[in-house]
């Protein structure tokens, strides 16, 4: 049992997630055992050496939210997701969705076609979200050139009609970059994000202004949250690992 998201338990950077495993009585002497555990049958959870603290939180969770509360949540997460996905597929467009049309507690943006038709990737999407006030949702997983979003339970309609203005705005931004208004190697979105020691430094070598960059929408405006640091290489970071003595 994955008991992140609506069974409350933390997620850390984006996964692994962690949960018991539970199984049928007659399926117990197939469980996997550990040396840890002496090879028991019985351990806590997936994980041998995980936080088994974790698992409290889920399960006093459970207990106030009760059967009713539990499944008025994962209805409120499933409509969430398809409130979002009926919003945005006719921009992004959507890649998973059921016979029906329908998605489940989640949705997936499709920025594939972007980079070679605008120049313009997922990441930096993901990036452009974080002048936006949001830290960006999955991305490149579990299809690569994506974005996984999970609104789940938790977010009021303003909220998510908000994020939708936000991610209809990012769409206006990479039209401009398609229909050539501006350049596709300066524009908000390849530079983005634009953090506060930028945006008031004396010199401003972008084609754009700095209000486009810091203040693209209204709702911004009243509530910004100032980034710390300029554009990073992850990718680079993920693969080369650098020790630093404190």
């Amino acid at each position: 049992m994955n008991l992140h998201k609506t069974f409350s338990s933390p997620h850390g950077g984006g996964g692994p997630g962690v949960g018991p495993v539970c199984v049928a009585e007659h399926l117990v002497p197939f469980l996997p055992g550990h040396p840890f555990f002496g090879n028991s049958r019985n351990t806590v959870a997936a994980a041998p050496y995980g936080s088994a603290g974790i698992l409290p939180i889920t399960y006093g969770y459970i207990c106030m939210m009760g059967t009713e509360g539990l499944t008025k949540a994962t209805k409120m997460a499933i409509l969430s997701a398809n409130y979002l996905a009926a919003c945005l597929k006719d921009t992004y467009g959507i890649v998973y969705s059921g016979a029906t049309g329908y998605v489940g507690h989640e949705m997936i943006l499709d920025c594939r076609y972007l980079h070679d038709e605008v120049g313009v990737s997922e990441a930096d999407i993901a990036k452009r979200l974080m002048d936006y006030g949001y830290h960006a949702p999955t991305l490149s997983f579990p299809v690569h050139g994506t974005l996984m979003i999970e609104p789940t339970e938790s977010e009021s309609l303003a909220e998510l009609d908000n994020f939708i203005d936000v991610m209809k705005s990012i769409w206006n931004e990479i039209q401009e970059v398609k229909n050539g208004e501006v350049a596709k190697d300066d524009n908000v979105l390849v530079n983005a994000p634009h953090p506060e020691y930028e945006l008031v430094a004396s010199e401003w070598n972008h084609s754009y202004s700095r209000e486009k960059a810091a203040y693209p929408i209204e709702s911004v405006r009243e509530n910004k949250f100032w980034i710390n640091v300029a554009r990073v290489d992850d990718a680079f970071g993920d693969r080369n690992l650098v020790a630093k003595r404190i």
